[in-house]
């Protein structure tokens, strides 16, 4: 009997230390400011998404437990976080079919850096969008990227 007593209790202890190291890495990366919120609508509305620390989301049909494929509106950037949204998924930005087309991209005089600034968008920290419709990204976030900046 002593000795399920003395397994129990340290699993206790294993438990309470890792929730302690769990939360404990949660706050430091919030009081570190490397956070970023995302909101369903615009003037952050709507359901949120909370990201702590640096993440790299290829896809966002399953994140934590949600489809958020095309729903970001508005954006809230920790002072210590750089936010970068993509068009497509997997950080994919569309010049490579495009690339295969130059004579089309000449015609309508579009260039590779036309492309690259329409699919992503980047924000430093302490960023707060409103609504992404200002920068005619509607609806279009697809994939994201946190990084904690030093």
């Amino acid at each position: 009997m002593s000795i399920i007593r003395f397994v129990v209790d340290n699993l206790k202890l294993i438990l309470i230390l890792f929730l302690v190291t769990l939360s404990s890495g949660k706050a430091y990366s919030e009081s570190k400011g490397c956070w970023a919120d995302f909101f369903e609508e615009s003037e952050y509305k709507g359901k949120r998404l909370s990201i702590k620390g640096a993440a790299n989301l290829e896809n966002l049909n399953q994140v934590s437990g949600e489809d958020w494929n095309r729903r970001i509106h508005s954006i809230k950037v920790g002072p210590k976080a750089k936010v970068t949204v993509f068009q497509c998924p997997r950080f994919e930005l569309p010049l490579t079919e495009m690339a295969k087309k130059p004579d089309f991209m000449r015609a309508w005089g579009i260039t590779e850096q036309d492309i690259k600034e329409d699919s992503e968008l980047i924000f430093p920290g302490e960023e707060a969008i409103h609504d992404l419709g200002d920068f005619n990204f509607h609806k279009k976030v697809r994939s994201l990227k946190v990084e904690c900046l030093d």
